[in-house]
């Protein structure tokens, strides 16, 4: 039996967490290592772990895999999330990349300055309900299956997921104008994997808090809060 990924990373969400949300779906089990300090950082860096003196890190299939779009690409192709051909797999590219889009206004979220949170708050709504969710009502409703891409559920229909959790976070009530996405919504969160990681006690991360926020900067030196646009 091959040993389980490992998977390491802050004890909180940031760009870990969809490799997280994405093992959990295929139902792999994986271990973590929470960086807690600027040593373990160094650690890692001068053992030649970081390539890009970066994390994520994730020590799979006897590799150490970085940046984050190549950990997803990997763990969707190795577990059947990626679609059964090559025009599959470009729609779910497709798909995840828009997803992406529309994550990151939430990610950068915990560390913007306190006077520009409501306002990041406000333009992520936007953003998602003139933007991003009506695009996958669309597709939902044109392709008439219960998934994004075929019928099979795939690495696009779990980030997707993902991002309807975090923005619901900011606006409980933000797909009341979005049936499909209600829908999806509520079919893709029953399947059984994705179900348990959904329940307290799984390896699902909560809203990133101040402890999180001072964690990161700890370890990755920063200082400043991060100005919004």
């Amino acid at each position: 039996m091959s040993e389980k990924p490992k998977l390491y990373y802050f004890d909180g969400r940031g760009k870990m967490e969809s490799i997280r949300w994405l093992l959990a779906a295929a139902g792999v089990e994986f271990e973590e290592e929470f960086l807690e300090t600027r040593d373990q950082y160094e650690k890692l860096l001068q053992g030649g772990s970081l390539l890009f003196q970066q994390v994520p890190l994730v020590e799979i299939d006897g590799m150490k895999m970085m940046q984050t779009r190549a950990i997803l690409s990997y763990i969707a192709a190795k577990y059947n999330l990626y679609g059964k051909d090559l025009k599959e797999g470009a729609l779910i590219d497709m798909y995840v990349g828009g997803t992406d889009d529309l994550m990151g206004f939430v990610l950068m979220f915990p560390f913007l300055l306190a006077e520009d949170k409501e306002k990041q708050c406000t333009i992520i709504v936007q953003k998602a309900t003139s933007r991003y969710f009506p695009a996958y009502e669309k597709v939902l409703k044109d392709h008439g299956q219960d998934f994004l891409v075929g019928n099979n559920l795939s690495w696009a229909d779990v980030h997707l997921l993902e991002a309807i959790l975090m923005v619901e976070e900011k606006l409980s009530d933000v797909l009341s104008g979005f049936p499909q996405l209600q829908a999806f919504k509520a079919r893709i969160s029953s399947i059984p994997t994705i179900k348990k990681f959904l329940e307290p006690g799984s390896q699902r991360k909560p809203v990133p808090d101040d402890k999180y926020v001072e964690a990161v900067r700890r370890v990755l030196c920063m200082y400043h809060d991060i100005k919004a646009n």
